[in-house]
């Protein structure tokens, strides 16, 4: 009797423990459904999502200076470290992280968080050691200039097991530019911090320059690089990145000639966009999708965005070089998104960014920021959703944004 009432007991604290998901709403596909259903809430503006494959973790940053994680086992959110020294003001902040979690070896994870000393702000790549849900010992490998806003912190590990950081330009234009400043890059670093022998520059950490505002990083299909970007008044990007290529920032943007006619020489060396926005939305975080579990997602890239509060789905030709199509999701209804996350099962997981600095009309809300889940399910409830194809995806974008831009440059000085 005595043992029975301690299993009860013990029954009761783990079921206080676990959050039940429930479906809020149900997204109809072609062929499939896809149940959208609450794992966390009343979180301070969640960052970025990793996935600790050994333990079955979620673990995110809150850009305050948290990293937490949620274990998918009862869906409980536990603390895992304060990061102390962390500025935050408008865009900085804790940022950008990735786990390294290799068969044998040591296991790391690598975060990106601004700091200010005196009135000097700055951008910070450490490493931790991670174990099963926690992280000790941190070593700054690189530390480059900061500014109040164009950081952009991604981070993701390679095919090659080196750290591809994506850096912004610290709101200096010319630093995009300046193949010996780090800002407005994408820097290729070894796991110790050190310059790859190998790298495309001799001694050097650039792998790719001509960038504002990267904002979302990932890895595709044959170790495949991509990145999300913040335009300035148009023409928001994604890229497919290839060592020594110049992505044009602040000389051209989007898909549109040079600036100015002194430029014009220089253009064979830009790289275009495989996808740019006019009007801009804010791309935020992306996550490639190469699982069959969602058919109809199978090789495209998912991507958050902030300004048109959506989740956009990006279908790639089969080489990964292109963007065919492109769907919307959730327009309007759950704010602004940051991050996304595909989980080697196949479902998706994404999260709100309400509480920023930047809240659009009729958020946050009461329990707001929110971590999300999409699942294939075989049953309907709450209101059904479509993704909605974008026919801006090619040529309108193409044309609305030259249009745009040509009528910006009559003001340009």
């Amino acid at each position: 009797m005595k043992q029975l009432f301690i299993i009860y007991i013990m029954l009761a604290i783990f079921s206080c423990k676990r959050k039940e998901e429930h479906t809020l709403n149900t997204v109809a596909l072609a062929n499939s459904k896809l149940a959208l259903s609450l794992l966390a809430d009343s979180l301070e503006v969640p960052w970025d999502l990793q996935y600790d494959k050994t333990n079955n973790y979620i673990i995110f940053s809150e850009i305050k200076g948290s990293i937490k994680k949620i274990d998918l086992s009862n869906n409980s959110v536990q603390l895992i470290k304060t990061i102390p020294n962390v500025f935050q003001q408008r865009t900085t902040g804790l940022l950008g992280m990735a786990i390294y979690q290799p068969r044998e070896d040591e296991q790391y994870l690598f975060v990106s968080y601004t700091t200010k000393t005196d009135d000097k702000i700055y951008s910070n790549l450490y490493r931790y050691k991670y174990k099963n849900g926690s992280i000790e010992n941190p070593k700054l490998l690189l530390q480059i200039p900061g500014n109040t806003g164009h950081n952009g912190a991604r981070i993701i590990i390679g095919n090659d097991g080196k750290i591809y950081w994506a850096t912004g330009d610290a709101a200096i234009d010319a630093n995009a530019q300046d193949v010996t400043r780090l800002n407005g890059k994408i820097l290729r670093i070894n796991i110790d911090g050190s310059i790859p022998k190998d790298n495309p520059m001799p001694n050097s950490y650039v792998y790719a320059w001509g960038f504002r505002n990267m904002q979302g990083l990932t890895l595709g299909a044959n170790g495949l690089i991509y990145t999300s970007e913040h335009g300035d008044a148009v023409e928001d990007e994604v890229n497919l990145i290839q060592p020594l290529h110049n992505y044009g920032w602040p000389l051209i943007e989007g898909k549109n000639a040079p600036k100015k006619e002194t430029d014009s020489m220089k253009a064979v060396s830009f790289t275009a966009p495989i996808q740019s926005w006019t009007p801009v939305i804010a791309p935020a975080g992306i996550a490639y999708y190469g699982n069959t579990k969602i058919p109809e997602w199978r090789n495209s890239l998912i991507l958050t965005t902030l300004k048109s509060q959506s989740l956009r789905i990006l279908k790639l030709s089969e080489d990964g070089q292109k963007v065919i199509e492109e769907y919307t999701l959730f327009k309007n209804l759950l704010g602004r998104l940051r991050s996304v996350l595909v989980l080697p099962n196949g479902d998706v997981y994404f999260c709100s960014s309400n509480r920023d600095w930047n809240p659009q009309k009729g958020f946050p809300k009461k329990d707001d920021d929110k971590i999300f889940r999409l699942s294939l399910t075989d049953k309907a409830a709450g209101t059904i959703l479509q993704a909605v194809k974008t026919e801006t995806a090619v040529a309108t974008a193409e044309v609305s944004g030259k249009i745009l831009y040509e009528i910006l440059l009559r003001f340009l000085p």
